[in-house]
């Protein structure tokens, strides 16, 4: 059996962060030719699910680099590594010295929560009216998280410069993985997501490729968060956008996600 995962931001999805037409036929014509697949992102549920819907993903889903596995077909939610109380405490007060005041993401088996205090920079204000305020996310105030809160991750956006400070006194942190890249709001600005360092993309796969039985493990990805669930692949690719760590341990390098690269790999590689 084969079991496709792909990534979705620079690998599946298109700069506008869309599955093209392209992409959409071909998703059709693998499930026509009953060749699995699901996706392993390190999107959140909350901004993860709607891009799917529709498009065939009936298998679990990885959301949060693996810390949420979502099963689409028996509506059940898997959390694995959340971060403690203490460990979010530790990421609110090295972004605190910063001036920036994180997201903290949270579920449950029917809604999804952010927790956050008031905006101190205008960045944050435009992020929860443009990503957050129209999703069925709930939006807390921060003092409104518990100990019982089942936190999967903490995000923030601010100047590239504070970010960067955040990342590099989180990452002496053994608990926690960090992860950042430019936002699209402006190459002044980076934005961070914080998780358990437990839980990793390779981990989530290699669970679910297990309860399937898959045979032939093949995975597409570009990004840092991409390489646990390379290494433990029978095959995986990477788009020509990939960084350079990505390819140089990936069976090969295909073409750009804007040119819609995994679709035309696969059209060839299953004859579809």
């Amino acid at each position: 059996m084969d079991l496709i995962f792909f990534d979705l931001d620079g690998t599946l999805l298109n700069s506008e962060s869309e599955i093209s037409n392209f992409t959409k036929e071909t998703l059709v014509k693998l499930q026509e030719n009953s060749i699995a697949y699901s996706a392993a992102t390190g999107r959140t549920m909350l901004t993860g699910t709607s891009i799917l819907d529709g498009y065939g993903f009936e298998l679990p889903q990885i959301y949060s680099n693996g810390v949420t596995i979502w099963d689409p077909r028996a509506c059940s939610l898997t959390l694995e590594h959340l971060l403690s109380s203490l460990e979010v405490s530790v990421i609110m007060q090295a972004a605190g010295l910063q001036g920036i005041t994180p997201f903290v993401h949270a579920v449950d088996e029917s809604d999804y929560f952010i927790y956050h205090a008031n905006p101190r920079h205008d960045i944050e204000k435009e992020l929860i009216s443009a990503r957050y305020q129209n999703t069925k996310a709930k939006m807390m105030s921060l003092n409104q998280l518990s100990s019982l809160s089942q936190v999967t991750n903490v995000s923030m956006i601010g100047v590239a410069a504070a970010v960067e400070e955040i990342q590099m006194e989180l990452n002496k942190n053994n608990n926690l993985v960090t992860y950042s890249g430019p936002a699209i709001e402006g190459s002044a600005y980076k934005w961070m997501d914080i998780h358990h360092y437990k839980a990793s993309k390779g981990a989530a796969v290699k669970k679910i490729a297990e309860q399937l039985g898959a045979t032939n493990l093949i995975c597409f990805g570009d990004s840092d968060n991409d390489l646990s669930m390379f290494r433990i692949s029978d095959e995986s690719y990477a788009p020509f956008n990939a960084k350079d760590k990505l390819k140089e341990v990936a069976n090969d390098v295909i073409g750009a996600n804007d040119r819609d690269g995994v679709a035309h790999f696969l059209r060839q590689r299953f004859s579809l």
